[in-house]
């Protein structure tokens, strides 16, 4: 019995186990009889289902799907609020956005994939082809930035999966929640691994003018090879560090996330990253320790087994160097930095790397004035009679 009976080339999970919350639990059976179908050329689908292939078959849990067939799905996310609110004394906002649930990208590390389950799904490969969009988004954040209670303070957005992930390229989701921002004058902070965000250069440029976005650019590491790995459908390295470069060139305030610092495996790589993403025009940068919460716990030394085999025993144990002896420690205190000699290493190292290059690090170069905030105005819908209007 096998549960990653292949490799999954262009995914980042190499299986779909069942998700923690689930009654039964599924795996894969090797029983000599795999067949490998043809790839089927993608359309948008139709319906509840949007899907690039066969919108019938939702793979909830099973994965018995050959590489070919895997195909992302998506279906609409009817949320009745868009701002998701959080009191964790270790993130620096309480207020964010997520357009989508579940993301394309793939990313074989994201603590993210943990969440889908809670959507009747696998963290796994679940996890990049069923996903969810906010289609109302735009709307219900211009309802609750109205609402007399509501308190202005940054707002960011795409933090648990990216805003600006390939879905994003054919619905739009996220600039129409940038148009909101930049018409009420919000402050938001935006983080992503992807060139699409370029598209939406035109807002970026108004809000930064007003000193409202600060935008973060993941780089994990600058090696293509392991970066096609990690990452399978996120930008190649050099094409995230054109767009720091056209980002800052534009005068958009732009930061680098050197996350996640996975030990034994990108480690080596904090200072050339930092490097390079200073010469790309960024102004400041964070870094945050690899975290495997949850299914990841399994998902990620199977990513190791399928791609650096010869690497897993030593990346796994050095993992645990940093979480007392476990894969995972979910205290406040050190779920983003580790705890240990080797932790304090990484700190010292990452910390001597920005100031030797001129990066900032901290809390306090994100964009946060709230005092040009405005109500935005309602939409036409919303101004028919019986509508109660701003009195202003």
């Amino acid at each position: 019995m096998f549960d990653t009976p292949y490799k999954r080339r262009g995914r980042g999970a190499q299986s779909n186990r069942s998700g923690r919350f689930e009654s039964r639990q599924r795996v894969d059976v090797d029983d000599g009889w795999q067949v490998m179908a043809s790839p089927v050329s993608g359309s948008t689908g139709s319906g509840d289902i949007q899907a690039t292939g066969n919108p019938d078959d939702p793979l909830s849990g099973s994965d018995s799907e050959a590489p070919s067939t895997l195909r992302t799905q998506w279906r609409q996310d009817k949320a009745r609020t868009v701002i998701t609110r959080n009191q964790s004394p270790d993130v620096h906002f309480d207020q964010s956005i997520n357009p989508y649930r579940g993301c394309e990208h793939g990313c074989a590390y994201c603590f993210a994939r943990p969440s889908h389950t809670y959507l009747g799904h696998s963290a796994g490969l679940d996890f990049e082809l069923m996903l969810y969009a906010k289609l109302d988004a735009a709307r219900l954040l211009r309802q609750e930035l109205a609402r007399p209670r509501y308190q202005c303070r940054p707002i960011a957005i795409g933090v648990n999966t990216d805003a600006y992930q390939p879905l994003e390229r054919e619905l739009g989701i996220t600039r129409q929640i940038l148009e909101v921002l930049l018409e009420s004058r919000h402050p938001a902070y935006l983080i992503t691994k992807s060139s699409l965000i370029e598209r939406d250069l035109d807002l970026l440029v108004q809000m930064a003018e007003r000193k409202l976005v600060t935008v973060s650019v993941s780089i994990t590491t600058l090696d293509n090879t392991l970066s096609h790995h990690l990452e399978p459908r996120a930008a190649a390295p050099h094409r995230r560090l054109r767009t720091l470069r056209t980002l800052a060139d534009a005068g958009v305030p732009v930061r680098t996330s050197v996350s996640p610092v996975i030990p034994a495996l990108n480690e080596h790589e904090m200072d050339a990253i930092i490097e390079a993403s200073a010469k790309a025009g960024a102004t400041g940068a964070n870094a945050i320790v690899l975290r495997l919460p949850h299914e990841l716990a399994q998902l990620f030394p199977e990513w190791l087994e399928a791609c650096y085999p010869l690497k897993k025993e030593k990346v796994l144990k050095a993992i645990r160097s940093l979480r007392s002896g476990k894969l995972n420690n979910s205290d406040f205190d050190s779920r983003f930095s580790g705890e240990g000699p080797r932790a304090e290493i990484i700190r010292q190292r990452f910390e001597m790397a920005c100031r030797r290059h001129g990066l900032a690090t901290g809390r306090g170069v994100f964009a946060s004035d709230t005092t040009q905030f405005r109500v935005p105005q309602p939409l036409e819908e919303e101004s028919a009679p019986g509508h109660q209007l701003p009195l202003f």
